[in-house]
């Protein structure tokens, strides 16, 4: 199931100063949560498994059911959203496992893709917005007025996005550094910027439901586009500084100014 992954050198350069103890293996399989039979065969391949695990409190009563599994004791790796590639802490060493669904990428996006891995191993944020909302999530739950999956996808977009606020200070660094992989960054930050700016005509006219632009939004923040309102609030300081807050916030204020 798992192959280990040979590095270009570019991302290998990436690895070694932000998270050399990471591993990266090739799946055979694609998944969105890999099944717990071949997470635990991980085993195999790593020192020790270590299941993260959240209060069953800090999930609404109607949270997804893949959520609650997340949360629970279960060794649950890999959620939906989490794209091509997956990090995890929940081994020793940590890993990055790479999908099939990979083949067709074009190189240089691919070897962004893995570089972002490994800068978010090393920054040390959480891996999955859980470990991000906590007990906030309730109230995230009650402000954003979508159907349990929506909240599930807005509260997924936010965190990648105030990720994207951390990520793109060490991207840009690879102007100097890593000439490669930074171009890879500004390509495709600029094949985002047309859908980015046309966001709000797209939702006002009924062609992007608002769950699928908060995705887009933020995911556009790592890129450091300019974006459109209500997003562009998301793109602040306050935002990286205050967090899950802040997130709450701002979705009380945009879900009441939809309402009016």
């Amino acid at each position: 199931m798992f192959e280990p992954r040979e590095l270009s050198p570019p991302v290998e350069v990436v690895r070694e100063s932000q998270a050399p103890e990471a591993t990266v293996f090739d799946c055979e399989r694609d998944f969105e949560t890999l099944p717990p039979a071949l997470a635990e065969d991980l085993g195999l391949v790593v020192d020790a498994l270590e299941p993260a695990s959240y209060p069953a409190s800090w999930l609404p009563d109607d949270a997804p059911t893949l959520l609650a599994r997340y949360a629970s004791s279960d060794l649950t790796i890999g959620m939906p959203g989490d794209g091509s590639i997956v990090w995890t802490r929940q081994t020793e060493p940590p890993v990055v496992l790479v999908k099939p669904r990979v083949e067709g990428t074009p190189e240089p996006f691919l070897n962004f893709l893995l570089a972002e891995a490994f800068v978010e191993l090393g920054l040390e944020v959480p891996e999955h917005f859980i470990g991000f909302f906590e007990d906030t999530y309730a109230d995230l739950d009650r402000a954003v007025d979508l159907d349990p999956n929506g909240t599930y996808q807005v509260a997924a977009a936010l965190f990648d996005g105030w990720v994207g606020l951390q990520t793109r200070e060490v991207f840009a660094d690879w102007h100097a550094e890593n000439p490669e992989l930074a171009d890879a960054w500004q390509d495709a930050g600029t094949r985002l910027e047309e859908r980015v700016s046309g966001l709000p005509r797209a939702v006002a006219r009924g062609e992007t439901d608002f769950a699928d632009a908060t995705e887009l939004a933020c995911a556009a923040i790592k890129h450091a586009i300019e974006l459109p309102a209500p997003f562009a609030a998301l793109d602040t300081d306050a935002y990286r500084d205050h967090g899950p807050e802040y997130a709450v916030r701002w979705a009380e204020k945009t879900f009441d100014s939809l309402a009016e």
